[in-house]
């Protein structure tokens, strides 16, 4: 059985690999929505809207100079985040992502994955996800963010 499954997972991951594309961008957020509570001394859970501009980091192609919006909350208990986010081109095409991810120090970078749970128009079933991190630093609520994803288009 050993001998069967080596063999057949190397070719599946390699054909999958194969088939697979990626793609990295960055964005700037103006995340000036939010609300927050502290629950407990110390503790605090909010949400919150993010509004960008994404380039992707080869100067063109797939989502540069396009739009991203996300919603997200937040939880100091568990120093995790969660939300949904809209990545879009020029043209109006869309891909949607879910992400979770930690919290860091206030002089570090939030970290996590991003899903894809669907697109639109040249996006339309696009499957992947990918690693995300935003510097958490930046005045009055602003973000850059990088994200990169290895994706797969019908």
């Amino acid at each position: 059985m050993r001998k069967f499954f080596l063999p057949l997972f190397a070719v599946f991951f390699f054909t999958a690999a194969a088939n697979a594309d990626s793609m990295s961008w960055h964005t700037g957020f103006s995340c000036a929505d939010m609300t927050t509570a502290e629950t407990a001394k110390g503790v605090y859970q909010g949400a919150g809207v993010c509004q960008g501009v994404t380039f992707n980091d080869k100067g063109s192609g797939m989502m540069h100079e396009g739009e991203g919006q996300c919603f997200f909350s937040f939880d100091t208990v568990t120093s995790t985040n969660k939300g949904y986010c809209a990545w879009g081109d020029p043209d109006g095409d869309r891909i949607f992502t879910s992400f979770s991810g930690d919290i860091g120090n206030p002089n570090a970078y939030d970290n996590g994955i991003n899903t894809i749970t669907g697109g639109t128009g040249k996006y339309e079933g696009i499957t992947g996800s990918g690693p995300w991190a935003c510097n958490n630093t930046l005045p009055q609520g602003g973000l850059v963010c990088r994200q990169s994803f290895n994706y797969k288009l019908p």
